[in-house]
């Protein structure tokens, strides 16, 4: 049983924000900016791309409104909801979940990546789209 389902099943102890049938949020104890909140599906998925869309459709629906209430309590300039989506991306622990983190302009988060809009290529980005499409 992954660390997420033991802390679901209260196994191991967490800090929780909003709890229904469906959805667990807790504070992440490794906390990139204060509230920085994990919402958790109560079901098991190990990623994105194996959640079903109503699941998942309904977790950012509560993404959006722990957002909503992390922006009123801690007047932040900004909010992050992001969700890694395996190793290469930053995924630590295989159960699905959300990440909302308060974001403020002298804050230390860096979640950025670089513009390489001069590189701009039509051909290469109708090619990109192709093989893409070929897969939806």
């Amino acid at each position: 049983m992954c660390i997420f389902c033991k802390i679901i099943e209260g196994e191991i102890p967490s800090t929780t924000v909003y709890e229904d049938d469906k959805v667990k949020c807790i504070l992440d104890l490794s906390q990139a900016g204060v509230g920085h909140t994990l919402v958790i599906p109560k079901k098991h998925f190990a990623n994105v791309l194996e959640i079903d869309e109503d699941t998942f459709a309904y977790a950012m629906k509560i993404a959006k409104r722990i957002a909503g209430a992390l922006v009123k309590t801690f007047n932040c300039d900004g909010v992050n909801i992001l969700n890694n989506c395996g190793e290469a991306a930053g995924q630590t622990v295989f159960h699905l979940h959300i990440h909302v983190i308060p974001r403020f302009f002298n804050d230390t988060v860096d979640v950025k990546w670089k513009d390489n809009s001069d590189a701009f290529d039509p051909k290469k980005f109708e090619e990109l789209k192709n093989q893409i499409v070929k897969n939806l």
